[in-house]
Parts: structure tokens; C-alpha cells; sequence
């Protein structure tokens, strides 16, 4: 595994609504060596922020979900069109 296929399993697993699921279609890890990766590239204490986040966190199992389809967008992101940020 390269640093680079680390460095995006790593974002994956800090999104809030990126599931163990989609990590593992993408890079064939399980939720637990997913766990295991964090444990070994985060400093100790990144590592235990990240485990309260996740712990019990519906949103990152697939079938724990209350929406199936979508994709979430916050009602104060900006919009973006050809790479320039729009007023409001």
C-alpha cells in the first residue's frame, strides 16, 4: 500500500459519511484493519478523537443508515461554479 492509498484511507475514515463500506470497496479493507491503520498512522491521542467520532456512529455503516442514496450538503456551503467560489 502507498502513502498516497494511506493518506486517503485516512481521510475516508475522519468523513463523517464515508461508510467502512465504500473504504472497502475501494481499497479492500475491513472496518478493523481500517481501526488498525488509524491506530498506527495517528499520534495517540488523533487516534482516540477518532474512535469517540466513529464509535456508534450511524452514518459509517452502510445498513445502520436511515438514507440509502444522496449525498449530504450543508445548508451554509457555498456553491461552486468553474472553480470560483459565488456570492450570495
Amino acid at each position: 500500500m502507498t502513502d498516497l492509498d494511506k493518506d486517503r484511507i485516512i481521510e475516508m475514515a475522519w468523513e463523517d459519511r464515508t461508510t467502512f463500506e465504500a473504504i472497502f470497496l475501494q481499497f479492500g479493507l475491513k472496518e478493523q484493519q481500517v481501526i488498525d491503520l488509524m491506530r498506527i498512522e495517528l499520534k495517540s491521542t488523533s487516534f482516540k478523537i477518532w474512535r469517540e467520532r466513529v464509535q456508534g456512529r450511524k452514518t459509517k455503516h452502510e445498513k445502520r443508515r436511515d438514507f440509502k442514496e444522496g449525498r449530504f450538503k450543508c445548508s451554509r456551503q457555498r456553491q461552486i461554479s468553474n472553480n470560483k467560489i459565488s456570492k450570495r
